[in-house]
């Protein structure tokens, strides 16, 4: 079964089994493809040697390129995690966007991409009912090991259409923050919020290099006008802001 009635191309992939453990589809992981032209990253994820996958790739005009079967487990996610669930390619859709990443310049998203993976994502989360809040990015289920799609990633556009989990973050201020290092109280209520709203990360108290990179990972999703691993008030007062709403 061909999951969409969007406009595409299909070259699928061999790179697939079974989801496991009859778990369903409920969440949608973006990604961005980190190579330098579409082509390649089409015929990468289509190798057999690349042990790698997704089912739809968007390229820099839009175009669609679906790799595998919706109700197949595409192999995107790798070691990752989101509320609890550790088998997030049993349980999730992957988009590729093409985008040469951070270590090549990283460019902006264009507006005919991001319209086409608004409406390609809509479509996915109306047919599987995923939650707002399960619309993630490869670097919010994999902290530190992974930080696609990234800071230049429209979440506020992709919102407007009806897809993800967003709110107007805190402008940035000064005033008291938390960081590597630090402990108590106040640390172990940063960690338990981010756990509450999905991330994987130990409530211990100890602002430590997971907690570091973890809202690194919020910041590059949520507030992405500075990406430090600080929680400063801007972060905190986000954060509580997307648990509230």
């Amino acid at each position: 079964m061909v999951g969409t009635g969007l406009p595409k191309r299909v070259q699928l992939s061999p790179n697939i089994n079974e989801r496991r453990g009859g778990k369903s589809i409920s969440s949608l992981v973006l990604h961005y493809t980190g190579m330098s032209s579409a082509k390649k990253a089409v015929d990468w994820l289509c190798n057999p040697e690349s042990q790698v996958s997704c089912h739809y790739l968007v390229d820099d005009h839009g175009a669609i390129v679906q790799m595998v079967d919706e109700e197949n487990r595409a192999w995107h996610a790798g070691v990752s995690s989101w509320h609890g669930e550790e088998d997030i390619n049993s349980v999730s859709i992957g988009i590729e966007i093409h985008n040469t990443g951070h270590g090549q310049g990283y460019p902006d998203f264009g507006p005919a991409q991001m319209a086409a993976v608004a409406a390609l994502s809509k479509d996915i989360i109306t047919r599987h009912k995923i939650e707002p809040r399960n619309v993630v990015a490869h670097s919010d289920v994999a902290p530190g090991r992974k930080v696609d799609p990234g800071e230049k990633f429209d979440w506020a556009y992709l919102k407007a259409f009806g897809v993800g989990h967003f709110v107007e973050p805190k402008k940035l201020s000064g005033g008291s923050f938390l960081q590597m290092g630090d402990s108590g109280d106040p640390v172990m209520a940063l960690q338990a919020m981010l756990k509450l709203y999905g991330y994987g990360i130990d409530v211990n108290g100890a602002f430590d290099q997971r907690t570091k990179i973890v809202v690194e990972a919020f910041q590059r999703h949520f507030r992405q006008a500075k990406v430090d691993g600080i929680a400063d008030q801007s972060t905190v007062a986000t954060l509580h802001r997307l648990l509230r709403g």
